[in-house]
């Protein structure tokens, strides 16, 4: 006899009231989720949405019954199947993970043994496990390879991590955790290190083996654009706590809370008026037939390796050039030369109409003060073992020589330009957040009062709320100070959102400059064209509706 019931099926996993609290070196606790609680049902793909430290990655890490060192589990439930991972033991966490749940990581690169081949890596779960044997395993890899668009799906795992490209090794981390089927899949922010056409195609595959596999999972991202493509359901978070859920359509089309609509305003850039184009404007810095690389330098004068192949450029006073490009264009070698970190094996730099020597070592101290450099990563650019005051105040008594109390009240008129307190000068990096150490960084190039920043990259580890928060204060200081900005990003929104005009890069080489307002209009070259076409919307079927040049695409992007 069959029992029919309309009852609707238990959700695979359940996230119930859940609250994580963090021990601080001087023993404060403090919360880091306060409470959250959702539902993924079997075959649903629900996103998780929030700034940085709204608790989005520790609610993932929650689903493997895992927690970051100095955190805890303080309440709730974290339900797989009907078990709470919050009361398992180790051993019961190490059988879980891989088998029933798994994990996609943020950076494929930090999760490969540079040592190891990467079938050996990608079917290692399945020997961990004893859920096939080697054959079979490598049978089903080369499967996952094909199905996630690998080049050469059955040799790509006789490769290294480092013989293949960071879409491709985003692709194979992905094989790695779904080798051993997993019930419930987590992805943690998989593509946000990508260029936009790389980006496409990782995202293309995801979406393709999601759909074939019927899969279920949680996706995490601070980018509505990305995750509108992939999922079913959205949860918003801020400070730990849910602040809307609902249908991706209800989400990214009718937000109801005023958080989620500001993610949505963050989304969407203000592209400045057009540039005058009149040549009486006092140019800043110039760059003429600039080449440079890596490697020892040939007969020829040019580098083994050349990155940066006869680039001009200029930039006026007052304004800001953008400039773009997949990872290995060249964009950032070239900020390394402006900068004298790396001297160009030919062509001129001027500042101020003036010879710049190539070599940092070599230039003046007027002209280190005059152009100052803003690194991507402020995680790495800031000492970790100086307090802010210190690491602010040294190029304070460099340039300016201000030592005691008055580099101490110059410190402080630092801190409140990049809207940060007084206070922060008495605390180390590590107890900042990123995007506080990025206005940390920035303060620091500011205390030489220079003309030009170089800016590299320095908003891409940042979320979609953050890094605009940041774009504002840049164009504030700008209109302050007048500098002068070359900011060179992968992110084309970044760059319009910013940029007076845009100079787009390929393979050392520089393709075209156009105003930034005319992106969408004025872009000639095909790889330009290609790279506005990757951008995503937030219309949840414009990945399925993309339609790009197959040549176009194989001969430019690099996935």
């Amino acid at each position: 006899m069959t029992t029919l019931s309309n009852a609707p099926e238990a959700p695979l996993a359940s996230v119930k009231d859940l609250r994580v609290t963090a021990t601080t070196d001087s023993g404060r606790e403090i919360e880091i989720l306060k409470g959250v609680s959702f539902d993924v049902h079997r075959g649903e793909m629900v996103a998780l949405i929030g700034e940085s430290g709204s608790g989005k990655t520790t609610i993932a890490l929650s689903l493997l019954a895992y927690v970051r060192e100095g955190c805890h589990f303080a309440g709730g439930q974290v339900l797989v199947d009907g078990r709470d991972l919050t009361k398992l033991s180790e051993s019961e966490c190490r059988k879980l993970r891989g088998h029933k749940v798994s994990y996609v990581p943020q950076s494929a690169a930090a999760s490969f043994n540079p040592s190891r081949k990467i079938m050996d890596q990608v079917i290692e779960v399945a020997e961990i496990h004893g859920i096939f044997d080697a054959n079979t395993a490598r049978e089903k890899a080369i499967k996952l390879f094909r199905s996630l668009s690998l080049p050469n799906p059955d040799t790509i795992g006789e490769r290294y991590p480092h013989q293949v490209s960071g879409g491709q090794l985003q692709r194979l981390a992905a094989a790695m955790a779904l080798l051993g089927d997993p019930e419930l899949v987590v992805f943690d922010e998989p593509t946000t290190a990508l260029d936009v056409t790389t980006q496409i195609e990782v995202l293309r595959a995801f979406k393709s083996a999601i759909v074939e596999r019927g899969m279920t999972g949680v996706y995490v991202s601070h980018d509505l654009a990305v995750v509108a493509q992939i999922s079913d359901r959205i949860v918003v978070l801020k400070d730990g706590e849910v602040q809307e859920a609902g249908t991706t359509d209800q989400i990214v089309g009718a937000p109801a809370h005023p958080y989620t609509q500001s993610l949505l305003a963050a989304f969407k850039p203000v592209v400045p008026a057009s540039a005058s184009d009149d040549t009486s404007r006092d140019r800043v810095l110039e760059t003429r037939d600039v080449v440079a690389g890596y490697g020892v330098l040939g007969p020829d004068g040019r580098p083994q390796v050349v990155a940066v192949n006869g680039v001009s450029l200029t930039l006026d006073r007052g304004q800001s050039l953008g400039v773009i490009g997949e990872s290995g264009c060249g964009k950032s070698t070239l900020l390394r030369v402006l900068s004298g970190l790396l001297p160009a094996a030919s062509g001129g730099l001027l500042l101020d109409s003036r010879e710049l020597r190539p070599q940092i070592a070599q230039r003046s101290k007027s002209d280190l003060q005059r152009m100052q450099i803003v690194f991507q990563l402020a995680d790495t650019a800031l000492n970790p073992a100086q307090t802010i005051g210190n690491i602010i105040g040294r190029p304070l008594t460099f340039f300016k020589g201000l030592k005691g109390a008055e580099r101490e009240k110059r410190v402080i008129e630092l801190l409140d330009m990049v809207r940060m307190p007084a206070q922060f000068r008495h605390r180390l990096p590590r107890e900042l957040s990123g995007g506080q150490r990025q206005r940390i960084n920035l303060a620091r190039a500011l205390a030489a009062e220079p003309e030009v920043l170089l800016c590299d990259e320095i908003t891409s580890a940042l979320d979609t709320v953050v890094a605009a928060k940041v774009l504002d204060l840049l164009r504030e200081l700008q209109r302050e100070l007048h500098l002068s900005y070359l900011f060179v990003s992968h992110d084309i929104h970044t760059v319009e959102t910013l940029c007076d005009r845009i100079m787009v890069m390929y393979a050392g080489k520089c393709l075209e400059t156009f105003n930034a307002s005319d992106l969408h209009q004025d872009a000639r070259h095909p790889y330009t064209k290609l790279l506005v076409s990757s951008l995503p919307t937030l219309d949840p079927t414009w990945l399925d509706n993309l339609k790009q040049d197959p040549e176009l695409v194989r001969k430019f992007a690099h996935a």
